[in-house]
């Protein structure tokens, strides 16, 4: 007889590939409606699936995992950030936590570049003037942005997002400054022509545009918090792709609406989906809705990689995407 199959519970729509090669593979359950789990469905899941395929929009913390029955070996995470999972509890348990990593690299930075040009170059406003009707005509000292040629670009994690970041902020003619745990390889560094800072609070104060690339872990909770946002140039700007807990929300909208800071392009916030109420009031704030990975490409690798780390830890092997709580 062939083995049974693993009951493989899916929190949210998939691409149709995706979904149809889990359904080949596993005993799937979808979510056909993609209505995010309340905590009373997401319960009875742990309770009976051998296998949850969460998404960021679900909370597996400590509490949820205690109910979980003893056939749940596997959370394969749809997304490379597992801040969502208590990954600690989990392991107590005996339960592995994977997830998909490097996938969304590329459609990340490219998003970045995306935000420094449109609140450089005030694209958003410039669009909404035309779409409203109230463009009047081309005028000398009307509708001023920044050039980026030439200014100074510091990251804030320099993993593999922030590199490839780096990479086309160069072939911009930016100045390439980061801030990391640790230095990058020399190869790296000189590729890049890179400079590293030790101390956070010295190249904020120094930098014309700021990109944040760190995962969002106790550590980094507020890592620009209001006094650091406080040492940012009057002209700088500052683009977040990574985790909204990263900067005190409430505090980068007070000095953005009093012209502290130049502007912003968010694509994660604090509170998601909330957004301060504020920010979305500013014409200095570009926002979108967390569609950093939003291409078909990175989400159809992404459900390729959850199926990849199920079926090696379905066919007894370690799944190559684990997370281990030391490295978080």
């Amino acid at each position: 007889m062939p083995a049974r199959k693993p009951k493989v519970i899916v929190t949210r729509k998939l691409p149709d590939p995706v979904e149809t090669r889990m359904r080949e593979l596993f005993d799937t359950e979808l979510n056909t409606t993609d209505e995010p789990m309340a905590r009373k469905a997401l319960a009875a899941a742990v309770a009976r699936a051998d296998v949850l395929a969460p998404t960021i929009t679900d909370k597996i913390d400590a509490r949820l995992i205690e109910q979980a029955g003893p056939q749940l070996k596997l959370i394969a995470n749809f997304g490379a950030g597992v801040d969502h999972i208590d990954v600690e509890a989990a392991t107590a348990r005996g339960i592995t936590v994977t997830n998909t990593p490097g996938v969304l690299t590329e459609d990340t930075a490219d998003l970045t570049l995306s935000l420094i040009m449109a609140v450089a170059r005030r694209i958003v406003e410039g669009a909404n003037v035309v779409q409203s009707g109230d463009f009047k005509g081309w005028a000398p000292t009307w509708m001023l942005g920044r050039r980026i040629t030439g200014k100074r670009l510091g990251i804030i994690g320099m993993g593999r997002i922030g590199q490839a970041v780096a990479r086309r902020a160069k072939a911009f003619g930016l100045q390439i400054h980061y801030h990391n745990r640790k230095p990058v390889s020399p190869r790296l560094a000189e590729e890049l022509d890179a400079t590293y800072w030790e101390s956070l609070d010295q190249m904020l104060a120094r930098m014309d545009i700021i990109t944040v690339h760190s995962p969002h872990t106790p550590a980094t909770y507020h890592l620009l918090s209001a006094r650091r946002l406080k040492l940012l140039p009057a002209h700088a700007i500052l683009i977040n792709t990574a985790r909204g807990e990263i900067i005190d929300e409430a505090a980068l909208a007070d000095l953005l609406s009093k012209g502290a800071i130049a502007g912003a392009g968010l694509d994660v916030y604090e509170f998601e989906p909330q957004v301060n109420p504020k920010l979305l009031k500013l014409p200095n704030a570009v926002l979108l809705p967390h569609m950093g990975s939003s291409t078909v490409e990175a989400r159809t690798d992404m459900g390729e990689k959850v199926i990849v780390n199920i079926k090696t830890w379905m066919d007894g092997h370690k799944p190559p995407d684990r997370v281990i709580p030391s490295m978080l």
